[in-house]
């Protein structure tokens, strides 16, 4: 066999530090479309993006070259400068440490697109952050300790 053929689908999942409401809706999409650039020119495919004031949601599908931990460190130390940069904030923006990444197999993108893009409904009940991710984690049997997140 000659070429590498892969399908992975990673569902990448961070949060603002001190998971502060920093992401305005003023800006937003300004913000989505500069990432979806940093994915883009790293060679990936973004099939969604999504998020609340204090988190995003990012569905790629990766080659298998892509290093997930150098793609996110890209993608926030970029967007920091970007935020930072333009003054959306009045104070300094800085995304928090560590991130989530979940992958899914083909037959589950459909949902996972519309999870993403719903992120606003999802969240327009008493479902926080840190509940959305504690759930995440449960869900795909990652051990974790609270007081880690």
């Amino acid at each position: 066999m000659g070429d590498t053929f892969s399908q992975i689908y990673i569902q990448i999942v961070f949060a603002v530090r001190k998971r502060e409401n920093l992401i305005h809706v003023s800006w937003e999409e300004k913000l989505y479309k500069f990432i979806t650039g940093i994915i883009k020119n790293k060679g990936q495919k973004l099939l969604a993006i999504n998020g609340m004031p204090d988190h995003i949601h990012i569905l790629i599908g990766m080659k298998v070259s892509c290093n997930i931990s150098d793609l996110v460190r890209e993608i926030k130390k970029s967007t920091n400068s970007f935020i930072n940069d333009n003054q959306f904030c009045r104070s300094r923006f800085y995304w928090q440490e560590g991130f989530g990444a979940f992958s899914y197999s083909q037959k589950d993108l459909n949902n996972v697109i519309r999870y993403i893009e719903r992120q606003k409904e999802h969240h327009s009940g008493n479902s926080s952050f840190l509940d959305e991710y504690v759930a995440f984690l449960k869900e795909f049997e990652i051990d974790f300790e609270m007081k880690y997140l």
